[in-house]
């Protein structure tokens, strides 16, 4: 079972993580407030089971004329299914998970009580909202994901399920998020609302990687060819890049070659393409997008998992 670390209170680390949890959570909850909720769209996670309870309960309580609160009954959701998590897979979700939605819930119906017209879109675009909100909403995930927090809702369902099930945690969580989804097709009768509501699940999934691992233009290449060593003398001479040989062999002739595997930025691909296509036009390279590099020469490992 693994155990959540401990950081030291007040240390740089912990400032750190607790103020990306602080943004992230305004971030998301603005998100919500500004673009997603006045839209009825539903994007999943707790948060969207409460959108649909919002505007189901319009007009039934007296002291919650427009509904019950999204924040609050999303908060509701979150803490037994915290409790439930806790007990089935064990102490994996810190203070952090805690404080993160919390502050959520209580920023959502904050900014919703503080803004003069409610509900009211800020923008009337359906599509323009769904894409903004949904870059807001990445964006705040993922920086309460970088602060090593979970979202909690949706999330733990998923994670139980995956316990006594072979299905993978990612595939459950797509499928619950779905369920969600569908769950606001019925309820509002609506098919726009699932379509945008999905827009909406995949540009945040995407706006949460950026999140996390950055936004990184560099490109990681395997290249094969006869001509290696003057390629080498490119890379570490004319581009002063490094780079690594992994001995290889031909499966077809049997032949022993040399690969070299580097990672280079999207101006020097172009420029070791002109010039390996001058050296050797049989030459075999395949070019990856590489979302993050760790190491010398890129972003410090260390840094990065210190804080």
């Amino acid at each position: 079972m693994t155990f959540l670390a401990k950081d030291k209170v007040f240390s740089k680390k912990w400032i750190k993580d607790y103020s990306f949890i602080l943004i992230g959570s305004f971030i998301l909850a603005a998100g919500f407030v500004y673009f997603i909720t006045p839209h009825k769209i539903v994007p999943g996670g707790v948060y969207g089971i409460a959108i649909v309870v919002h505007y189901l309960s319009e007009g039934i309580f007296s002291f919650w004329p427009n509904g019950i609160p999204i924040g609050l009954f999303g908060l509701i959701l979150n803490i037994p299914l915290t409790i439930a998590g806790i007990k089935i897979l064990g102490p994996r979700f810190g203070v952090k998970t805690v404080i993160g939605f919390v502050l959520t819930s209580v920023f959502m119906d904050g900014i919703t009580y503080l803004r003069p017209d409610g509900n009211m879109p800020l923008v009337d675009d359906v599509l323009l909202s769904a894409v903004f909100g949904a870059v807001l909403i990445g964006f705040g995930l993922g920086l309460i994901f970088k602060s090593r927090a979970t979202s909690g809702g949706s999330d733990i369902i998923a994670m139980i399920i995956a316990k006594y099930t072979n299905l993978q945690l990612g595939k459950l969580m797509i499928y619950v998020d779905s369920v969600i989804v569908l769950l606001a097709l019925f309820a509002f009768q609506d098919w726009q609302i699932p379509l945008y509501s999905w827009v909406v699940i995949y540009i945040s999934g995407r706006v949460i990687d950026i999140t996390i691992e950055g936004a990184d233009y560099n490109k990681a290449l395997l290249i094969v060819s006869k001509k290696h060593i003057e390629i080498k003398h490119k890379l570490l001479v004319d581009l002063e890049r490094g780079g690594t040989y992994l001995q290889g062999e031909g499966m077809f002739t049997g032949e022993k070659k040399q690969i070299i595997y580097t990672v280079v930025s999207r101006r020097e691909v172009a420029i070791l393409e002109e010039f390996i296509s001058s050296i050797d036009p049989d030459a075999f390279i395949t070019i990856m997008d590489a979302k993050e590099i760790l190491g010398e020469g890129f972003q410090n490992l260390n840094a990065k998992v210190s804080g």
